[in-house]
């Protein structure tokens, strides 16, 4: 089973993979049985719960983590990429923490009927992790007692707890930078919200390629995957992010990013859109002129600046923007564009 609507966002692609979320325990969750905490101890559980997730829900993400030869405990995270505070995730991270349990108490008694009876079994540990990537305030209960009305009068009788909330936006580039690991350059590409915040880094001496060079290959192919969106998000051509991505898998991070330092799409856009309506209005007066009545000048003008307009929305649709971005930056509306097909 297989949700819908994949997104990959930073946050995933961290916790899916292995190398990456390891390193995550190791250096962010501030707990010191998780310190030495290496890839092969973590699996992925995500796809056994998978029936747990909505389709608004369907960057979360399970793991079980080997603590030592008998003990291990399960991760969930909770990506939340959205502005918009979902005020009831403490209640939903309990939904999750009852499955995973009720699901370990279902495998055990497989093994050995009757023992979730007995009084030594135990429940595995659940740390509960919401990763939060906007940078507008978390405002939501971080404790479950916040959201259960009359709490402190049934307080005795009621479950609480509290999830670690790691808000990303919390985290400067100098702390990522510090690091100097895969996971921590990721977060710091997550971190930055504009190309020109691109310009105001300055790497270390062999930082990339140091990290280039000793990650392992399906760490590389994350940092693919998730520059490859984030270069989707700027409407670069599938060609060029392929050509930059392509500089990952080389092992040449340090050349991609100086690429990024001259990236500005917006302004290249709104020059792209300036000069082509003057030249369409060019002309149009030239054309006008040639029929030398004033009708004529009308006419011609519309005439060039309907042609450079489709030309114009021509070069859009071809770099990968929607019709309505290509009508817009072409300064075309739908009738103007079916006008210069039929004609």
């Amino acid at each position: 089973m297989n949700n819908s609507k994949s997104h990959d966002s930073g946050g995933k692609l961290i916790f899916e993979n292995a190398t990456l979320c390891s390193q995550f325990l190791r250096e962010y969750s501030g707990i010191d049985a998780l310190k030495n905490v290496k890839p092969e101890d973590i699996e992925d559980m995500t796809e056994r719960f998978i029936p747990m997730f909505t389709e608004e829900r369907d960057s979360d993400v399970v793991k079980k983590v080997k603590l030592s030869e008998k003990d291990e405990m399960f991760l969930v995270t909770l990506i939340e990429h959205k502005s918009s505070v979902d005020y009831n995730v403490v209640m939903q991270l309990l939904r999750y923490m009852i499955y995973i349990w009720e699901d370990y108490e279902k495998r055990m008694e497989k093994e050995h009927k009757g023992i979730s009876k007995t009084k030594d079994f135990k429940y595995p540990p659940i740390l509960p992790i919401v990763y939060y990537e906007d940078k507008s305030e978390w405002t939501a209960a971080l404790n479950l007692r916040e959201r259960i009305h009359l709490f402190d009068v049934f307080a005795e009788y009621l479950p609480d707890y509290r999830y670690v909330l790691f808000k990303l936006q919390d985290h400067g580039q100098a702390e990522f930078l510090s690091k100097r690991d895969e996971i921590s350059l990721l977060m710091l590409i997550n971190h930055l919200r504009s190309t020109s915040e691109f310009r105001n880094i300055t790497f270390p001496k062999g930082y990339l390629d140091d990290i280039s060079n000793r990650a392992p290959e399906d760490v590389l192919w994350v940092f693919q995957r998730f520059i490859s969106a984030y270069l989707r998000e700027l409407k670069l051509p599938e060609d060029e992010i392929s050509d930059l991505t392509d500089q990952i898998k080389e092992r040449k991070m340090g050349r991609l990013f100086e690429h990024f330092e001259s990236f500005d799409l917006p302004a290249a856009r709104e020059q792209a859109k300036k000069e082509g309506r003057e030249e369409g209005i060019r002309e149009g007066r030239e054309e006008g002129r040639q029929e030398g009545i004033k009708e004529g000048i009308k006419e011609g003008i519309k005439e060039g600046i309907l042609s450079k307009g489709r030309d114009v929305f021509k070069k859009c649709i071809a770099h990968g923007m929607s019709e309505e971005e290509a009508l817009s930056i072409a300064g075309l509306t739908r009738d103007e564009l079916l006008e210069t097909v039929s004609d």
